[in-house]
């Protein structure tokens, strides 16, 4: 059995990848993103398929807690084809950061880029599944209803999942960071997206992409609604993911790396 990494060890591996990131070229980053809304939408439309197969002889709860198990194939996908959410970079470019200013313009520029088109990929996905006929019949019931469930919550729970949200996300990526190991990466990003589904927490690309698709089968959410939501959770994410565990993880981490290599 492989030893289990120490925090000064997954602090290393992350502010290496942190400084790779930083220096990427903008046709990468676009790319990256984009990937990684079309991961999102595969996860989402686990959800609302298997919701609405199971919704009409398990009850709506029992068929929600099986959609959240499914959800988690977009979080493997993530891990596997090494796609990026806005909030897998919080930790991580973070942790690269230098005295160089080229490394703060890095990070300026994957926190401008990669929620839009994040948001884009995930667009265009949807907007070929949500084509007539493109999924089974009572899928679009189920992703209406997966987003009437976000409509209905008011402004300071938003916020306060989406802190949540944020920090669970963040706290995956310190996890995936930290482990050599293919398997234990991809069972701790399903898990991780299993529960995100399961509290129906407000990530700002995940919730995004459901509105736009329960709004593509014709639920009633106004899009000032989106474009508000958006706003708000991604500031409770970067409070979650940077403010609850960047920070902290990477505390531990350096206190641990300084006390090692003072032995």
């Amino acid at each position: 059995m492989s030893e289990i990494p120490q925090p000064e060890d997954i602090y290393e591996r992350t502010r290496e990848e942190g400084a790779r990131r930083l220096q990427r070229p903008l046709p990468e980053v676009v790319s990256t993103a984009l990937a990684a809304g079309f991961d999102i939408v595969a996860g989402v439309t686990a959800l609302v398929l298997v919701s609405s197969q199971l919704d009409h002889w398990m009850g709506r709860d029992a068929a929600h807690v099986f959609a959240s198990l499914a959800f988690g194939i977009g979080f493997v996908f993530l891990v596997v084809g090494k796609a990026e959410l806005f909030t897998e970079n919080f930790l991580v470019p973070v942790a690269g950061l230098s005295g160089d200013r080229h490394t703060w313009w890095g990070l300026a520029k994957l926190w401008t880029l990669s929620p839009v088109f994040n948001v884009i990929g995930g667009l265009i996905m949807v907007s070929l599944l949500s084509v007539h006929s493109v999924l089974p019949y009572g899928t679009g019931a189920a992703a209406v209803d997966t987003a009437a469930r976000i409509h209905a919550n008011g402004v300071l729970a938003l916020f306060v999942s989406a802190i949540f949200g944020g920090a669970l996300i963040t706290a995956m990526t310190w996890f995936v960071e930290g482990q050599l190991s293919m398997l234990v990466r991809l069972v701790v990003a399903w898990v991780a997206g299993a529960l995100l589904a399961l509290g129906a927490f407000n990530h700002v690309i995940v919730v995004t992409i459901e509105l736009i698709f329960g709004i593509r089968f014709g639920a009633d959410i106004p899009w000032t609604f989106v474009l508000g939501n958006f706003g708000l959770a991604a500031a409770g994410n970067i409070v979650g993911g940077i403010g609850l565990v960047t920070l902290n993880r990477l505390t531990q981490g350096r206190t641990g790396a300084r006390a090692r290599s003072a032995t």
